[in-house]
């Protein structure tokens, strides 16, 4: 498998060209999905499965799941902000830094799971109690250099789900793992 292939194995975010009410529908499925996806995937694994990189100089899967819950804790914050605030600018973040500290490359994943869990009910909630308007609210993302719209970013989270969820399951399939 070339290396594109194995950082992007659902490919790249493709923004749409509208956000229709039934994608929305189906990026919040995916949301609503996700923490019991993930878990399922890693929660019988091994200490050394956990520890096993899905690529060559990319995060081991311990990682990546602790990556989902701190990616996806500033994702509900910068939700928040943009509904409270008008275009706020949010705050970046080094994840690849944070991928190093112990809470991330040394602690059992079952912390993370929970606070997927718990963290997605509350999105869930919130993204499904949004108004048309609401969905256009929109933070100005200073790394980008540009304002992303609510809609565009449930998007991106629900493709960030499956990309990451990809990872898991394309190298416990590569290694034969159930």
């Amino acid at each position: 498998m070339i290396l594109e292939e194995q950082k992007y194995p659902i490919g790249k975010f493709q923004k749409p060209d509208a956000y229709t009410s039934k994608a929305i529908a189906e990026y919040i499925a995916t949301l609503e999905a996700f923490p019991a996806k993930i878990k399922k995937e890693v929660e019988h694994l091994t200490n050394e499965q956990l520890d096993t990189q899905y690529r060559a100089g990319g995060w081991t899967v311990r990682q990546v799941v602790n990556h989902c819950a701190d990616s996806h804790i500033n994702a509900f914050v910068r939700f928040k902000l943009a509904l409270t605030e008008n275009n706020p600018t949010i705050k970046p973040y080094e994840e690849g830094l944070w991928a190093k500290l112990a809470d991330s490359e040394t602690m059992p994943v079952a912390p993370a799971l929970l606070t997927l869990e718990g963290l997605h009910i509350r999105w869930v909630v919130l993204i499904k109690s949004m108004t048309t308007a609401d969905m256009k609210k929109s933070y100005f993302h200073p790394e980008q250099k540009k304002t992303i719209a609510l809609e565009e970013v449930i998007a991106i989270y629900a493709w960030h789900c499956n990309h990451h969820l990809a990872h898991i399951t394309t190298l416990k399939k590569a290694k034969g793992w159930k």
